[in-house]
């Protein structure tokens, strides 16, 4: 039996579409930390393919597959794979969302956690599928879960670490040796940055589990919260409403189709009357729909198969084998002639710089 905290609300804002973005707010707060941290701001973006001015509009929208890279490319080049648990860990999330400005406003925990799902899409468009929302509550024998229900965790793992860390760490800060997280659950395996796990959240951490799951105290569901403000929460409920309702009116296809891929990509041959019908529309409508926003369906899946190959590349744990893999080449040899004619190199000259 599952309990899911979100509060059913159709709307959603900026510029992109449902599945497909960040906010970016949050992607630069992110560029801004890895920034920090040592790694060269232009040589990111240049690698993320996200040009400045779309950072400039804290409620503007990033797709997804281009803030995929961008994190990829901020760990190889800071050589810290930790660094989205360490991001999550060291910045407070009201300073570059207005859902946690939210969260902070809100009378009781449990009620920031409802206000967090109902305008999760806000911060980044990963549902559950089916309309669910991604974080839900549920109630089994072991005690009381807070799960993570995106669909394709471990294609992008590092979402879970970053989510699962701001859980801990804002809670943390406001509230210190206050009991919250119980036990950590995560669907991938164990990386070599695990140390860093346990200096977070400071309990049992399983890897490789069934679920992505926080085991909870449910009595955190009715603390208060440390700055509850109730002209102030309404306030920014107008605001994230109306992000709600432009985010929905705004969509791109594109970025929808990025997301598709992402997921898709490994499992071997994508196509477009694939893509068109898991998009919910025609091959027709697909293609004019993306001739609207200059873009084609070879195109798009061209530069983010361009994208994610340097970005893995940089990595430095995956094989040029693997990396091929991944982004649906079926031979390695027709990876690496991509490869080249993306960058001018073999794939197994590729520095970390990208040079």
């Amino acid at each position: 039996m599952t309990a899911d905290v979100r509060n059913p609300t159709s709307a959603a804002r900026p510029r992109r579409r449902a599945g497909g973005t960040v906010s970016a707010g949050y992607a630069r707060a992110f560029l801004d930390f890895a920034v920090s941290r040592g790694c060269d701001r232009d040589a990111l973006l240049r690698a993320a393919g996200i040009a400045p001015r779309q950072l400039e509009d804290q409620d503007g929208r990033v797709p997804m597959a281009r803030y995929v890279t961008l994190v990829r490319a901020a760990k190889a080049a800071s050589a810290d794979p930790a660094l989205p648990l360490a991001f999550s860990a060291e910045t407070n999330f009201e300073a570059f969302s207005i859902v946690g400005l939210i969260c902070l406003a809100a009378p009781t925990m449990g009620e920031a956690l409802a206000e967090l799902s109902r305008y999760r899409r806000l911060i980044a468009e990963v549902d559950a599928g089916g309309g669910e929302a991604r974080f839900q509550l549920v109630p089994d024998a072991d005690g009381l879960w807070l799960e993570d229900r995106r669909p394709d965790p471990n294609a992008f793992p590092e979402l879970t670490e970053a989510a699962f860390a701001r859980f801990a760490c804002e809670f943390a800060r406001r509230n210190g040796d206050t009991p919250f997280i119980l036990e950590v659950q995560v669907t991938h395996p164990r990386p070599d940055h695990a140390r860093a796990y346990d200096a977070i959240f400071k309990v049992p951490v399983t890897f490789g589990a069934a679920r992505n799951a926080l085991r909870i105290d449910p009595a955190w569901l009715s603390l208060p919260t440390a700055n509850p403000n109730r002209y102030v929460f309404g306030v920014f409920n107008e605001r994230a409403e109306r992000l709600l309702a432009e985010l929905e009116a705004q969509g791109s296809v594109r970025s929808r189709l990025e997301s598709l891929l992402i997921t898709q990509m490994h499992r071997g041959a994508v196509s477009m009357a694939a893509s068109a019908k898991a998009l919910g529309m025609s091959q027709a409508t697909l293609r004019r729909r993306l001739s609207a926003e200059d873009a084609s369906f070879e195109a798009v899946l061209d530069a983010l198969r361009r994208d994610m190959a340097q970005a893995y590349l940089s990595d430095g744990r995956l094989s040029v084998n693997e990396t091929a893999y991944l982004l649906g080449f079926s031979d390695p040899s027709a990876f690496s002639r991509a490869f080249k004619r993306w960058t001018g190199k073999a794939p197994r000259t590729w520095t970390r710089s990208g040079a």
